[in-house]
């Protein structure tokens, strides 16, 4: 006769707390990323669809939001960060931006800059993010020391500490939230509040700027100190460049020098 599976010997209790720790032993820090991605598509695609997938949508920003909180806690508490890791986690905030703002731009409740200002600036800091991991540094400027990116406390400040990472991820929610609560609410033949007096409509709109705006400027202070920091990294990979390049000009015109002499 077949023994019972560990699922039918153990206690109610203990086999939740088995299903329990099989699950978090399941997820890593970096699939939680690639759903975060999934998720905030997925929001993306069912704003404009009416105004109960539009609200639906809101709730899937937040999932996406919390989720984007998730993954860094996993990585702290599993000990499994890791500079590919914290690359992927950075490609998914870039994703998650460049969609949202450029949706909203697109169906005209922002600025066609905005989309524009995040990826001008996200191409920017990740591309000297890369010199600096090629120079064996840490991309995120995480942590004291000869391994960081960023070496003023002014930097670690507002790229890496965990206040300055949390109010722009709630900023970005907030803004997000309330562009889609509006485009359910306000906009279309299908608006819950349904028409409503130019004034508060031009209220609503204003909020909304302010709030966009206020995101993007936090976004720029955000990335101004790897722009700072992460120019040495520039400078010092095109530095030996043209060293290499003077050199070979020099050799070529040895060589020419050489041939008109021997003639």
């Amino acid at each position: 006769m077949q023994e019972p599976g560990l699922a039918l010997r153990l206690p109610l209790s203990d086999w939740a707390l088995c299903c329990v720790w099989q699950v978090s032993m399941r997820w890593t820090p970096n699939k939680v990323t690639m759903l975060r991605v999934v998720v905030g598509f997925a929001a993306v695609c069912l704003f404009g669809r009416g105004t109960w997938a539009n609200l639906t949508a809101v709730g899937l920003t937040v999932t996406a939001i919390a989720l984007d909180a998730l993954d860094g806690h996993l990585a702290r508490k599993k000990k499994m960060a890791t500079p590919v890791g914290a690359q992927l986690d950075i490609l998914g905030d870039r994703m998650i931006e460049n969609v949202y703002f450029t949706y909203f731009a697109v169906v005209g409740m922002v600025s066609l800059w905005l989309p524009v200002l995040f990826f001008a600036r996200g191409a920017a800091t990740d591309f000297l993010r890369g010199l600096a991991m090629k120079a064996g540094h840490s991309p995120l400027g995480a942590g004291w020391g000869a391994n960081t990116m960023l070496r003023t406390w002014w930097g670690q400040a507002l790229v890496a500490s965990r206040w300055s990472r949390g109010l722009y991820a709630a900023m970005k929610c907030l803004c997000f939230c309330y562009l889609g609560l509006e485009l359910a609410l306000t906009r279309g033949p299908v608006a819950l509040v349904g028409e409503l007096a130019a004034d508060v409509h031009g209220m609503i709109r204003v909020g909304g700027d302010v709030l966009t705006w206020m995101t993007a400027a936090f976004c720029l202070v955000r990335g101004l100190p790897v722009l700072v920091e992460g120019w040495k990294y520039f400078v010092g990979s095109v530095g030996p460049a043209r060293g290499i390049k003077r050199a070979a000009h020099n050799s070529i015109r040895d060589a020419k020098t050489a041939a008109w002499e021997a003639m």
